[in-house]
């Protein structure tokens, strides 16, 4: 009953779908993000998208670039742009470490998912290598055989 008090556990906001198909994911680090209060406001409405977003480190510092938020409605002169770029918080062994996996060959790292954890605002970063179009091909066909599999194994216990 650790989770009885109401605010905690995990809400998501934004998942990149697309990224787990376009990528293999080697890796996975949860970082906080610096935001304006109004986007927060527009994070609880659901107003995020992580299509074509990814993360550097740049100048000791891990960003969140083509991330998009909707500004807020009521925000009034406060409203911040949609795709700015958004620090994200890391701690500093953990940035050197992600500073020299993505100077590997073909290593980067894209946001897999938004979420609220405790009030907070988090971003699932993903250590990420660019999948060929065979192997693209090669997911969907193994989950496509899985998901036959399963469907037979149900037909054979409702017998």
């Amino acid at each position: 009953m650790a989770r009885a008090r109401a605010g905690e556990g995990e809400k998501v906001i934004a998942d990149n779908r697309q990224a787990r198909h376009k990528y293999e994911i080697l890796e996975r680090f949860e970082a906080g993000m610096a935001l304006l209060g109004s986007e927060v406001k527009s994070l609880r409405l659901g107003q995020a998208q992580l299509k074509d977003s990814y993360a550097l480190v740049r100048n000791g510092e891990a960003v969140l670039l083509n991330c998009h938020i909707s500004p807020y409605q009521f925000a009034g002169y406060a409203a911040a742009e949609a795709e700015r770029t958004r620090k994200l918080l890391l701690h500093k062994a953990e940035i050197f470490r992600l500073e020299g996996k993505t100077r590997e060959k073909g290593l980067t790292l894209i946001p897999l998912r938004l979420y609220f954890k405790n009030g907070r605002v988090k971003v699932e970063l993903g250590l990420a290598r660019g999948k060929q179009l065979f192997d693209k091909r090669e997911t969907v066909r193994r989950r496509e055989a899985e998901r036959e599999a399963r469907a037979a194994l149900k037909a054979h216990a409702r017998r």
